[in-house]
């Protein structure tokens, strides 16, 4: 494993767990399943549909952990399990249905003890994203609020790391189009 005192790549750990240490999968548990719950929240109308998401991307993780290439990254790889089993989830119902407004609180940080100003203007950021293809919102989700790198957005949308840069560009182009657009708006 790593270093003593350390702490382990999340590559690092994806190799001990497949060669057996089993402390090595909650360790990675611990680390994504924060962030996984978020990204699902953002797409999926409750909670309790949020967190089956999660729990099906690290059982689908530990059936396919003999799969996972040595030297690739782990995150995009994760990622785009759970991506990919909120898309299964709309086909199963046969369509999107918009989260509720109490789960898009959560994605965007709005506590309640923010301001007035600070909810409308995240309920502002949340209409004008709800605005956007789905192609160029995805994008925007996981480089802008889960703050990963184009390289990793590209593998888990499955597009070339140009692509995902023109889509996010036109993207942050249109959010601001909008934002200004509802600024100006009495």
């Amino acid at each position: 494993m790593a270093d003593a005192g350390k702490s382990p790549t999340d590559e690092e750990l994806m190799a001990a767990y497949v060669g057996g240490d089993h402390a090595a999968f909650r360790v990675l548990f611990d680390r994504y399943a924060p962030m996984l719950l978020r990204m699902a929240r953002r797409r999926l109308s409750s909670e309790e549909e949020a967190r089956e998401v999660v729990q099906q991307t690290f059982f689908q993780l530990n059936r396919a952990r003999n799969d996972f290439r040595q030297g690739a990254k782990l995150r995009p790889w994760v990622v785009t399990i759970a991506m990919n089993l909120v898309r299964e989830h709309y086909r199963k119902r046969g369509r999107r249905k918009e989260a509720s407004l109490e789960a898009a609180i959560h994605t965007v940080g709005v506590e309640q003890t923010d301001t007035l100003e600070e909810q409308e203007r995240a309920q502002q950021l949340r209409t004008a994203l709800a605005q956007l293809p789905e192609s160029q919102r995805t994008v925007i989700e996981l480089h802008w609020l889960q703050e990963m790198p184009f390289s990793e957005v590209a593998k888990v949308v499955g597009a070339k790391e140009g692509a995902v840069r023109v889509r996010a560009h036109r993207a942050y182009k249109k959010l601001k189009e909008l934002l200004e657009k509802e600024l100006e708006t009495p």
